[in-house]
């Protein structure tokens, strides 16, 4: 095992990921006073974990996960707990030249064989040879991987054996740093084989650019390790920055979301990401008194559709305890791209634009008056990182000119190196030229991003290109009874079913808690009434239970699993 990092006295000169990897980064930070703090489900401090003891305790890690008898290159499933166990085993990973896989924790009341079946899955598309996994359900973990000839399934503190050397040298640029698996996959799970140089040009164009960090900024975060924004945004950056930041955990956040604003609140933090739910949630449960939120200079937005009007009921609520909806940082990417790809310029906040929703449907952008009959406003995502390129693409892969919707099309250097062991998927993503088909649809406002939604949701009828959110939405503004976040709308085609109608139908789901069946018919009549009105069109409308549609690790409602649900008549029974 290699020695511990030297320790330098004083003032440590900020640095914004200027490193060769995110090892290096580590050392380096250790040679200050920052950490990640934890905390537990009512906000106590359960680890402070600096980022000294961190560098040490990762290269310990590393050491004894190599006397397993893994070998560099091999894979590592670490299921992502929030603790500090997770941080060392995947730095020791890094340390050891091991490919680390963060995985999920079982969903909200999930079944155990749910949960057993979606880790297989990761594993085997990953191939691992081992897993990390908290103590808490290690049982469910070591049941899942019976059998499979692992050299290790338990956790990082019980790994038996002596440990061995970590390699010398630093890992080639083009080498794969880790695996990330999206969140809420339902079939065969795609990994995401990110290289150490993407990972670090990615982390440097964030907190050099998109978020300007300084040597005085500090994070709060509740997002899930295993998502990447959780990952990259608030564990890599925050290392490759030197910026303490405090945590606690996804399930946590949903119990109590007041206690995000309490930890930025108590902690003076400047910086914290969270989707729009996250905004929604602390909204309508948070309470203001005692909080002081006016160090909060950039309230990270993305992961999902960001809702304007979300955002603007946030800044009302908490306005009095010094919030500025200038803090407000919209902001788009993804996996493939490490993390992110635009930002919105900081101090503006989410600045919105309005077009007519008519012919965006014919995938024309026209201006309209905010607010007005048919209009539908959009957030600004802001430009393209520096040394990136974002384009908009109809399906040839062809630039579009102003003025169009199309596909948005991104170049540059943080993209994966491809889905881990699926060539054709990497091909169909990925161009020889080296342009990535996002999946997601959207258009310029000068030179920022607007994103309309993801291609594969998008609902074409007659010839219209109807977005679902423009549905949902619609719904959650004007249907009392239903739960603000709890609607899904996808089509559904003729061979989807047992034969079907001849036509492609609309189909809604939604949450909520009427129980009278008169009072439930009532709500089905005003919903059709509405998108009739708003949107034009018929829908076939099922009504659930609250909390029944699915979501992912990042709270984003996933619409291709509510329609797997649909199918398989989960909401019907």
């Amino acid at each position: 095992m290699e020695p511990a990092v030297e320790r330098v006295e004083g003032n440590l000169a900020h640095r914004r990921g200027d490193f060769p990897t995110l090892t290096a980064a580590l050392d380096y930070a250790a040679r200050g006073t920052g950490s990640m703090r934890f905390h537990g489900p009512r906000g106590e401090l359960v680890e402070d974990l600096s980022y000294a003891r961190l560098a040490d305790e990762a290269r310990e890690a590393g050491a004894r996960l190599l006397g397993l008898g893994l070998e560099p290159g091999d894979r590592v499933g670490l299921i992502a707990e929030t603790d500090g166990d997770f941080m060392r085993g995947f730095m020791g990973c890094l340390h050891a030249g091991l490919i680390p896989a963060p995985m999920p924790l079982p969903a909200a009341f999930g079944s155990r064989e749910a949960y057993a079946e979606q880790i297989r899955r990761i594993g085997a598309v990953a191939g691992i040879r081992a897993v990390l996994t908290p103590e808490v359900i290690r049982d469910w973990v070591v049941d899942a991987f019976a059998g499979s000839g692992l050299v290790y399934t338990g956790t990082l503190g019980a790994i038996p054996g002596e440990p061995r050397p970590l390699p010398a040298g630093t890992p080639a640029s083009d080498a794969i740093a880790y695996l990330q698996f999206s969140s809420g996959t339902t079939s065969l799970p795609k990994g995401i084989a990110v290289s150490h140089a993407a990972m670090m040009a990615n982390i440097r164009a964030m907190a050099e650019h998109g978020l300007d960090i300084t040597a005085d900024d500090r994070g709060v975060s509740w997002l899930p390790l295993y998502h990447d924004m959780g990952l990259v945004g608030c564990m890599f950056v925050p290392i490759a920055a030197q910026m303490p930041i405090s945590y606690y955990a996804t399930r946590d956040f949903v119990r109590r979301p007041g206690l995000w604003l309490k930890l930025i609140s108590d902690t003076r933090a400047t910086l914290s990401y969270a989707p729009s739910f996250g905004y929604d949630l602390a909204a309508r449960r948070a309470k203001v008194d005692g909080l002081d939120l006016s160090s909060w200079r950039i309230a990270g937005i993305g992961g999902d559709m960001i809702k304007t009007g979300t955002l603007a009921a946030f800044a009302e609520a908490f306005a009095s305890a010094g919030f500025d909806a200038r803090a407000f940082l919209p902001s788009y990417g993804m996996a493939e791209a490490t993390l992110g790809l635009t930002f919105a310029p900081l101090g503006q906040g989410c600045r919105a634009v309005s077009v007519e929703l008519a012919r965006l449907d014919r995938g024309e952008v026209a201006p309209a008056e905010a607010g007005s009959p048919g209009a539908r406003s959009f957030a600004v995502c802001g430009s393209a990182l520096p040394e990136h390129e974002v384009i908009i693409a109809d399906e040839t892969g062809a630039p579009l000119p102003a003025g169009r919707v199309g596909h948005i099309l991104a170049r540059g250097p943080s993209l994966m190196t491809g889905y881990f062991g699926d060539e054709q998927a990497t091909r169909a993503a990925l161009s020889a030229d080296g342009w990535l088909d996002t999946g997601d649809l959207g258009f310029f406002d000068g030179d920022e991003l607007v994103v309309t939604g993801r291609a594969k949701d998008l609902i074409i009828i007659n010839g219209r290109n109807i977005w679902p959110q423009d549905i949902e939405w619609a719904i959650e503004s004007g249907a009392e009874g239903v739960r603000a976040g709890g609607v899904a709308a996808f089509g559904v085609t003729p061979s989807d079913g047992d034969g079907g109608t001849a036509e492609e139908t609309v189909t809604v789901v939604a949450e909520c808690r009427v129980s009278d069946p008169n009072a439930r018919a009532t709500l089905r009549e005003h919903i059709h009434a509405l998108v009739r009105e708003r949107i034009g069109i018929e829908v076939e409308v099922t009504l659930a239970g609250p909390g029944v549609l699915p979501r992912t690790s990042s709270g984003k409602l996933s619409r291709a699993r509510a329609r797997e649900m649909f199918l398989a008549g989960v909401f019907a029974a």
